[in-house]
């Protein structure tokens, strides 16, 4: 096995704000004890893929219900390399619980962002059972599998970097625009 990355915490500051813009419900003292009980994402067995991502709190997802949650969770990993991620296969299959972006993709450079490189995972309960899902805090919810990339012989990116979703996105000069 290839070592090639590192979970991290985000900072406190940084995760009192994300969880208070999302949950204003919680007060400040409630997102402390929340940030405390962070646990990094694990494997489960020696051949495990995936890394499970624990919830900072308990939620309810009714179905069609969508929920964006900040894990307190960044990632450090050496270039050519991405982490994906997934939710878990258990609650895909009995929920239908879906990523709301298909896959996460947390690029290398991303740990550098503004945001610290702050993880989040938004997902929907597609169930068409009527279920809820129910997720106890410091429950797997979401998994993550490094995976190495490669790139064309010509590529000459030289972007830098400086936030999240659509942080790197540019316009091809050499497509028709309308």
């Amino acid at each position: 096995m290839k070592k090639i990355a590192k979970f991290y915490k985000v900072s406190t500051e940084n995760f009192i704000k994300a969880i208070r813009e999302e949950f204003p419900c919680y007060t400040q003292e409630d997102v402390k004890e929340m940030y405390e009980n962070l646990s990094l994402p694990l494997r489960a067995t020696k051949g495990s893929a995936g890394y499970d991502f624990f919830s900072p709190f308990s939620f309810t997802l009714a179905p069609k219900e969508t929920i964006k949650i900040p894990t307190g969770i960044r990632v450090k990993m050496e270039e050519g390399w991405v982490l994906q991620l997934f939710p878990r296969s258990g609650l895909g299959f009995k929920y239908r619980l879906q990523m709301d972006n298909t896959v996460g993709i947390i690029d290398s450079d991303y740990f550098y962002s503004k945001n610290e490189g702050h993880i989040f995972i938004k997902l929907t309960n597609d169930s068409m059972e009527d279920k809820s899902l129910e997720v106890v805090q410091g429950t797997g919810f979401a998994q993550g599998i490094f995976l190495e990339y490669g790139i064309t012989v010509d590529d000459d990116a030289n972007g830098v970097r400086d936030g999240g979703l659509g942080s790197t996105t540019h316009v091809n000069s050499a497509l028709p625009h309308k």
